[in-house]
C-alpha cells in the first residue's frame, strides 16, 4: 500500500497486516461470533466496528446478518483493504469505511444501535478515553462489545515481561476484572463476560474460519513471499512474533464484554 519503510512496532506491525490482507485476533471467528450474538445483531440492527482492520469482520455481519455496519481504523491502508474486501464479498451496499481514531470518532452522539471493537484496546494506553466515545456514539439502551486479550490466570514475572519485550510495550493484557471495570467506567450497566482459553488447535481453526475458509489463507498466503522479500523488518518482526513460549497459552485467552448504555 505504501513504498516506505516501516518502522518502529506498531507501524511495522500494522503496515504488514495490511499488506497481507489480514488482522487477526485471539479466537479467530469463534470470539467474533460470540461477540455478534451476546450484542443481539440482526438485520435491524446499525453496527459500528471501530479498529475495523481489513474488514473481516463488518463484511461478516453485513453478508450473515444484512445489517447496515460502519467500520473505522486510524491506518488507511486498513480502511483501502476493507473497501476492496466489502466489493469481492458484495456487501458494499451495506457497509462503509472510514479513516478514524477511536479516541475521536466523527459520529454524533448516539448514532449506533451497536459499537464493537476487537483486538483494540489492549494495544491503546489511552484505552478509557477510547471507551467514552465507542459508549457517546451508541443510542441509549445499545450495546458497546469488545473482544480483548485477556489474563485467565496470572503468570509468573517473566513470561510477563517477554510477552511486554515481544510487543515493545505496546500490548497491555488485562485481567477480565480490569475489563471489566473499563466498561462500567464508561457507564455501561447489564454487563456480561466470556472468558475462554486457548487452544491451539482450536487457534488454527477459528482463524482460517475468520479468513474465509481455504480460499481466503490462500490469497493471504500469496502476498507473504513478495512482502517479505520486500521488507526485510517484517521477517525480523515475525522471527521475534513467533518466539514466545508455547505455556504462555496456559495464562493467556481472550475475554469477550458486553454491556448495555443506560437509557436515561
Amino acid at each position: 500500500m505504501t513504498d516506505r519503510e516501516p518502522s518502529g512496532f506498531e507501524d511495522v506491525y500494522f503496515a504488514m497486516l495490511a499488506e497481507m490482507d489480514f488482522t487477526k485476533h485471539l479466537g479467530g471467528q469463534q470470539s467474533t461470533d460470540e461477540l455478534i450474538e451476546m450484542c443481539h445483531v440482526d438485520a435491524n440492527t446499525y453496527v459500528l466496528d471501530v479498529g475495523c482492520g481489513v474488514g473481516i469482520t463488518p463484511c461478516h455481519i453485513a453478508k450473515a446478518y444484512g445489517s447496515r455496519v460502519v467500520g473505522v481504523d486510524v491506518r488507511r491502508a486498513m480502511a483501502q483493504r476493507a473497501c476492496e474486501r466489502a466489493q469481492r464479498a458484495g456487501v458494499s451496499d451495506l457497509t462503509g469505511f472510514e479513516v478514524a481514531d477511536a479516541r475521536d470518532l466523527p459520529f454524533d452522539d448516539g448514532t449506533f444501535d451497536v459499537v464493537i471493537c476487537e483486538s483494540l484496546l489492549a494495544f491503546l494506553p489511552q484505552r478509557r478515553e477510547a471507551m467514552g466515545e465507542l459508549v457517546r456514539v451508541t443510542k441509549p439502551g445499545g450495546c458497546v462489545g469488545i473482544s480483548e486479550s485477556t489474563w485467565i490466570e496470572e503468570p509468573p514475572p517473566e513470561l510477563r515481561a517477554q510477552v511486554t519485550r515481544s510487543f515493545e510495550g505496546h500490548l497491555d493484557v488485562q485481567t477480565p476484572e480490569e475489563w471489566l471495570a473499563l466498561l462500567e467506567a464508561g457507564g455501561l450497566r447489564d454487563i456480561s463476560t466470556h472468558v475462554s482459553e486457548i487452544a491451539v488447535g482450536s487457534e488454527i481453526s477459528n482463524r482460517l474460519k475468520r479468513l474465509g475458509g481455504v480460499k481466503g489463507l490462500a490469497r493471504v498466503m500469496s502476498r507473504v513471499p513478495s512482502i517479505l522479500i520486500k521488507r526485510p523488518v517484517y521477517r525480523s518482526f515475525l522471527k521475534d512474533a513467533f518466539s514466545m513460549p508455547k505455556e504462555l497459552f496456559s495464562y493467556w485467552g481472550y475475554g469477550v464484554y458486553v454491556g448495555k448504555k443506560s437509557e436515561e
